[in-house]
């Protein structure tokens, strides 16, 4: 048997890096990335003011804004991972990624994208049972349940994406060591392997079910129930004033899903730089976005603020 493990060992490749080649071809990228830093400050600002305002006022300590605060953290956590490595990769010139550095940028970039979608199912049902179950809303939709809820959205996007990334560790790499994007992205590294990755491409496939297609049919038939229950809404200015306390989650929907699904869809047939663009907008604009949609379109944060401001 110890000849045979030996020989194993001897065929198993683990590279000391990566190199990440990010686009190829374009002359000045250098301003895009600039300009993907610039979005990732507004990003942090916006995020933490929320996150700021949130603590500083009794009154949104609710059920809904336990969801909002979270969103409002893992954006922030989603492109502090992301933005600053992106920056020092390809603005100061350092293509090459360590093994263990890229497995963790991985896990931290899955893990804070996923637990966006999850996030906005949180809220859509806070949502559906606001509307459709007004009176069951206080007991059904409780500080601790929301907390509960987080908490296991946070456990099951930990724990499917760290089993990505652990089997990831059982491949062996004597292709190539170069990923054409601006990330260590699962799906092109596991290609890479020259052993049997059949799993890792099982695994590939059915994480973005779980945690993408899922949700995403979730919030679309919470709104199903939400626009049935509308509908029998005695007048239109009930229906208008029920209606707007949906419209920024509306909108945080849109604007990640819509690129997401855009990008998954169109993967491996557009072109690389194409593919790149579509997945880095997609990971830096909803984080800036959220945080602006919320103060702009939720009375309730609006009022704080000018709180706030005037007691400041």
């Amino acid at each position: 048997m110890e000849p045979v493990n030996f020989r194993e060992n001897a065929t198993f490749v683990r590279p000391a890096y990566f190199i990440i080649s990010g686009f190829i071809g374009i002359p000045n990228i250098r301003y895009y990335y600039v300009f993907l830093f610039f979005v990732y400050i507004v990003s942090v600002l916006g995020n933490t003011t929320v996150m700021a305002v949130i603590c500083l006022d009794p009154n949104l300590r609710t059920p809904k804004y336990v969801a909002v605060f979270n969103l409002a953290l893992v954006d922030l956590i989603g492109s502090s991972a992301l933005v600053p490595k992106v920056f020092d990769i390809f603005l100061f010139n350092h293509p090459y990624i360590p093994y263990n550095d890229c497995l963790t940028f991985m896990f931290f970039c899955y893990a804070c994208v996923s637990m966006q979608a999850l996030n906005l199912v949180a809220l859509s049902y806070d949502r559906l049972i606001a509307i459709v179950l007004p009176l069951h809303y206080p007991v059904k939709v409780t500080h601790r349940f929301m907390v509960s809820l987080i908490a296991s959205f946070w456990f099951i996007v930990i724990t499917g994406t760290l089993i990505a990334v652990v089997l990831l560790t059982r491949l062996s790499f004597c292709k190539s060591v170069v990923i054409d994007s601006y990330f260590c992205d699962y799906n092109l590294i596991y290609q890479l392997s020259c052993n049997d990755n059949t799993l890792n491409a099982s695994l590939g496939h059915f994480l973005p079910v779980l945690i993408l297609w899922l949700p995403l049919i979730f919030i679309l038939l919470s709104y199903s129930c939400i626009g049935y229950a509308l509908s029998k809404v005695a007048t239109f200015q009930e229906r208008v004033k029920a209606f707007k306390t949906c419209t920024a989650h509306l909108l945080l929907v849109a604007i990640f899903f819509l690129p997401v699904m855009m990008t998954f869809v169109t993967f491996n047939t557009i072109h690389p730089n194409a593919r790149i663009i579509t997945m880095s907008l997609t990971s830096v604009f909803p984080p800036m976005l959220n945080p602006i949609i919320y103060v702009l379109q939720t009375e309730e944060i609006k009022v704080s603020v000018k709180k706030i401001l005037k007691i400041k």
